[in-house]
């Protein structure tokens, strides 16, 4: 997989294909060019994790600076 594409995978996804790299590049057996090759993937995959967490974290800041909603949806919560 080409680091252009890339960018269509979920955060679990990236990372699956990032920890590959790391292993088959810390094996140590690797020609120079497919090393590039791969150096250069998983420092586009790692950028694109990062891009997900910061999302993910973005979110969920939204998320908690929100007032809770009241009213009788089957989502939300009850105080006893």
């Amino acid at each position: 997989m080409t680091a252009q594409g890339n960018e269509n995978l979920n955060f679990e996804q990236a990372l699956t294909r990032l920890e590959a790299i790391v292993r088959k590049l810390e094996g140590g057996n690797v020609p120079l060019e497919e090393g590039l090759a791969a150096f250069e993937e998983g420092t586009a995959l790692s950028r694109l994790c990062q891009q997900r967490l910061d999302q993910a974290e973005k979110r969920i800041e939204e998320l908690a600076e929100k007032p809770p909603t009241t009213g009788g949806t089957s989502g939300s919560l009850k105080t006893a």
